[in-house]
């Protein structure tokens, strides 16, 4: 990690920045890979399961029975460690269903909106270094609750042509049923366009690399709505001396471990403390099974001194992270004029490996800065909105003269009679 102390505002842009593979062929390379998924459907989607994933796939269907069997191989302490998960995800989540509210806007002109579930909604499933069996309980359980009856679920195959037992232990404890064996840019062109086997659906959700990311962007250009742009994982720990280093280290680890793309940040109120946490992750990283991956990421990380806390707040809100810690004096009051961040964990013993596991918010989460405009996935996130009005013989004698000005004022005369006719009716009668 390269320290910077007390950077000029000039270069946060730069320092905000986050690491890109230097892939120039990306977009064409993953528009090649829709066309092809698009023209050959399955064909397409066992060919290059076969070249990215090495696996030759005779069938792209998960079978209840290989479900059944995955269950039984995941140990009782795993299973039990999953509900309990997934029961605390279910109770943040259920709270978020939003009532109808009817509303009298006028005498007789009364105006509500009702929620309904998108019909079908796809789910991606990273699978390649870190079996996410965690993101289908993020993912399902809201989906779920919101109403969604067709939801289809897509994950990378191993070399053998399974899914991890884990993921398909979750998948069945969220009554999902149609699971296919399929990863990368080819798994998000079969959700968008469907194929032989593998149904369109009406929205995408999940994270993914650099190519699930750059797939979910192009379909979303061509009509087949996401949930948000959600690439490399990233954290930024906002740190005093309060704050326990090996607490900080830990927690910086634990997002470098996601991918070599990962980002982590540290920003911290003096050199001091920094280079309490350099030692620690220097002492922590060697102990990781995926320490080279995290290693990797480091490189693309940074520490940075503010004297200031205002500074501070002022560049985590530019850098906007997708998860945020706050191990700080008053981290509650700090965190209260966060406006840019996807999730926000306070205190020493709040870490953000929490959130991605069993407290019970959502884990899929805006990268890249998109926290600025998005936030994380909702129950509201599976649903859409449709708004009712009614209006009684009172209420289109209230807001009629107002309708009938406005018409005529933007000289849409048929708007006008629309109103004018029914209330010459009423006077008629």
């Amino acid at each position: 990690m390269k320290l910077y102390n007390n950077p000029h505002r000039d270069d946060w842009p730069q320092l905000c920045e986050r690491p890109q593979l230097q892939l120039g062929f990306l977009e064409s390379s993953v528009n090649n890979i829709l066309a092809r998924v698009k023209q050959s459907g399955d064909y397409a989607l066992k060919e290059l399961t076969g070249k990215f994933d090495n696996v030759d796939l005779k069938e792209l269907t998960v079978t209840p029975d290989e479900i059944h069997y995955a269950a039984a191989l995941v140990k009782p302490a795993l299973k039990a460690a999953i509900e309990t998960a997934a029961s605390n995800i279910k109770k943040f989540h259920q709270a978020q269903l939003p009532p109808v509210i009817k509303v009298e806007t006028m005498p007789g002109v009364t105006c509500w909106r009702k929620s309904v579930p998108i019909e079908k909604v796809g789910i991606y499933i990273p699978g390649g270094t870190a079996p996410l069996f965690s993101t289908v309980l993020m993912l399902a359980i809201p989906a779920t609750l919101a109403g969604c009856n067709n939801i289809v679920l897509v994950t990378p195959p191993d070399k053998q042509g399974q899914i991890h037992p884990a993921i398909l232990y979750a998948a069945q404890l969220t009554a999902i049923k149609k699971i296919y064996k399929v990863g990368g840019a080819q798994a998000i062109a079969a959700l968008a366009y469907g194929t032989e086997t593998i149904p369109k659906v009406n929205k995408i959700f999940g994270p993914g690399n650099q190519y699930v990311t750059k797939a979910k962007q192009l379909v979303n250009q061509q009509g087949t709505a996401i949930d948000l742009p959600a690439g490399p994982s990233e954290v930024l720990i906002w740190a005093d001396d309060s704050a326990v280093p090996e607490f900080v280290a830990a927690d910086l680890l634990s997002q470098a471990e996601h991918g070599t793309d990962s980002q982590v940040m540290l920003v911290a109120n003096n050199s001091l403390l920094a280079e309490k946490v350099f030692n620690e992750v220097d002492r922590q990283v060697t102990q990781l099974p995926r320490k080279e991956i995290a290693g990797l990421a480091l490189q693309n990380s940074r520490a940075l001194i503010f004297d200031n806390d205002d500074e501070a707040l002022d560049f985590i809100n530019s850098y906007a992270p997708e998860h945020l810690i706050i191990n700080k004096g008053q981290a509650d009051k700090l965190a209260e004029k966060i406006r840019n961040a996807g999730s926000v964990f306070i205190g020493n013993y709040s870490p953000e490996a929490a959130g991605d596991y069993a407290s019970g918010t959502n884990h899929t989460l805006p990268t890249s800065g998109y926290a600025a405009t998005y936030g994380g996935v909702s129950v509201e996130s599976f649903l859409k909105h449709i708004t009712f009005q009614e209006i009684t013989e009172e209420g289109i004698r209230q807001v009629g003269p107002v309708v009938e000005a406005m018409a005529h004022a933007e000289e849409l005369i048929a708007h006008k009679n629309a109103i004018s006719i029914r209330l010459k009716h009423l006077q008629n009668q």
